[in-house]
Parts: structure tokens; sequence; C-alpha cells
């Protein structure tokens, strides 16, 4: 039996125009500071996992900058998906090549843009919920405490004990609306961190009895037709295909601080602040400004009399928006013209 750990390193991280890009996505970004995001989450398992035993799956277009980023995993180590379909098929994949090299493998699954801020306390909970998964035979997610009444995030209603170290699940609530997310929290809800693990039996298992968006095009991935396995499955979320439908499901509860950094905003929880409140990143200067996030890559940004905003210059554009209104900075960006939207 051996230990595996998979890195989901797919997504070309819109929330974060114009300085994350298709061409530049935010895990090759230091975006909280000391190397790129991708970076620090493989160093992360440092102690847990055997770099031999590290898989990364990212999209076709960024295999070479991960192996360059990432020269201390072996070159195969790299998955490239030849198509987007989501983290189910991605992990499938993952799993798979697991199990194809250790047929008793346990995995654990985890995001590339997460900040950690307690890095001992991440490898002894992760440390914990793969021994959960081996010893009651179940797919296993960590759950945090929550800081906030956040609405982007899923939540996790527990149930009762599922021996000393885990629980069972209720059920999951996905992104609620601020009211019920501060009701869940009243409740002791937690945040579904999205940190999985699982043996690789029980993930398969799983997918034939619940997954027919992937368990019918399986024997794809066995015959090493990879194209033809992306192509044939429908995408779908990891959490929706198996965590939601299977009834051998528990949580470890998490005692990290734990941030998906998904809009610019965040980065006022992951960055220092200045005595204002503000992240300043590049050649930022603030005059009476407050709670702010200014990041520069192309020359000065002043700030005069300014607040809650996220003014960013990269890549030839300048973007200015509330700290609110940069959550639905995805959907801002498919509106623009190509030859806006589309940056290299």
């Amino acid at each position: 039996m051996s230990r595996w750990a998979t890195i989901l390193a797919g997504g070309s991280g819109t929330r974060f125009w114009p300085l994350s890009t298709d061409a530049r996505p935010k895990q090759f970004i230091a975006l909280a500071g000391g190397g790129p995001l991708l970076s620090l989450a493989v160093a992360r398992l440092e102690t847990l996992i055997d770099p031999e035993n590290i898989l990364v799956v990212t999209g076709a277009r960024y295999a070479a900058r991960t192996r360059e980023l990432l020269s201390q995993l072996p070159p195969d180590n790299i998955l490239a998906e030849p198509r987007a379909a989501s983290t189910g098929p991605a992990l499938a994949w993952a799993t798979h090549v697991a199990k194809r090299r250790d047929p008793g493998a346990t995995v654990l699954s985890l995001h590339a843009d997460w900040v950690i801020g307690d890095e001992d306390q991440f490898r002894s909970t992760s440390a914990r919920a793969l021994s959960v998964a081996e010893e009651h035979d179940v797919l296993v997610t960590v759950g945090v405490q929550p800081t906030r009444a956040e609405i982007g995030y899923g939540y996790i209603e527990v149930g009762e004990d599922l021996g000393p170290d885990a629980k069972r699940i209720q059920r999951f609530v996905e992104k609620p609306e601020t009211a019920m997310a501060a009701q869940l929290i009243s409740r002791g809800a937690l945040w579904n961190s999205g940190l999985f693990s699982w043996t690789a039996d029980r993930f398969f298992r799983e997918t034939e009895e619940h997954v027919p968006e992937i368990a019918p095009h399986l024997h794809l991935l066995g015959d090493d037709q990879i194209d033809d396995f992306f192509k044939s499955v429908t995408p779908i979320a990891v959490d929706r295909s198996h965590y939601e439908r299977s009834s051998r499901v528990a949580v470890v509860i998490g005692d990290f601080p734990w941030d998906d950094v998904g809009t610019w905003a965040a980065l006022r929880r992951v960055r220092e602040l200045d005595s204002h409140g503000n992240v300043k990143v590049g050649e930022v200067f603030d005059i009476d400004a407050t709670n702010c996030v200014a990041w520069s890559e192309e020359g000065p940004i002043v700030l005069n009399g300014v607040s809650n905003l996220a003014i960013i210059r990269a890549n030839g554009v300048t973007l200015v928006t509330t700290l609110d209104r940069a959550a639905k900075l995805k959907e801002i960006v498919a509106k623009l013209p190509p030859k806006v939207r589309e940056l290299d």
C-alpha cells in the first residue's frame, strides 16, 4: 500500500484577470507571496508524500511549463488533460494512474490555488484523512471551521462520530446565500475545503455505482485512450459525482487556516496589509486610501482618497473594480470584446 497526492492545476484563473490569463494562469503566479501557488502546493506535501507519488493534473497547454516549474517531480507525473472536464474525470484519471502503479494506492486530492496558514497542521490533518479512508473504506473530505458567512464555499453539516478522527456527513450545502451561511455556521457546519482522500479501490467502486457520467468510459483509461476518455465523459465535479451521491462519505475536521484565494478581495486575507488595510504589490503609492488591493506590473499606481477598490495593471490592461464586484469578475470578463479579454 502506498500514498499518493493529486494536485489539480488546470484552471485559467479568470477571477484574477488581467494578471492571470490563459497563457499564465494563477497557479504560476505568486499571488500570496513566497513563490508560485503551484510550487507552494508541492512543497506543502514534503514529509507526507514521496515526490515520486505526486501527480499534477493540468491543461495540455500548461504541461511543459508545469514540468519545468516542478522539475523535482518525474516528468510523467504531470498529467495533461486534452480537454477540461471538471474535477470528476480528472481525478478518475489520476486515481487510475496511481492504482496502475500500485493497486493498493490511497490518494489525497488538493488544489494548486490554496493558501494554508499552518503547514504542519495541514500535513497532520491530511495524514488523518488518508488513514480514515484506509481504515473505514470511505471517501473523506476535510472540513475547516468557517471564519465568516462566505457565500462562495460549500458547507458540510456533520453527523455522528465515525471513530475518534472522523464524523459521518449529514448533508452538503453548496454556496448558500449569506443568511443561510450564517445559519449553517450557527449550527456547527464546516466549510468543505475540497481536500479529499480515498483508496483507489473505493473510488472506482463508487464511480461504477453512482457516476454514469464517467463509469461507462473507464475502460478507455485502462487502454490508455486518454483522448477518447476525455471526449466521452460528461464534465462533472467530484463533489457532485461522488460525495453528494455516495453514502460512504466522512469528514475529518482540519484545524488550520485555509483560503482558496478565489478573488482579488481574498488577497486582503492572505497578504500583508499596510497601516490602512491596503495590499500593495509593485510600484504603488497611496494618499488616504483604505482597504484597497493594488497590483502593478507596469509602472506606478497612485491611490488618492479611495476605499474598497481593486486596481490592477498587467498585460497592457488596467482594471478598476470594487472588491465586492471582483467576485463577479469571470462574468464581467466574458462580456468584453476578444481583443481586450484574450491576453497573452
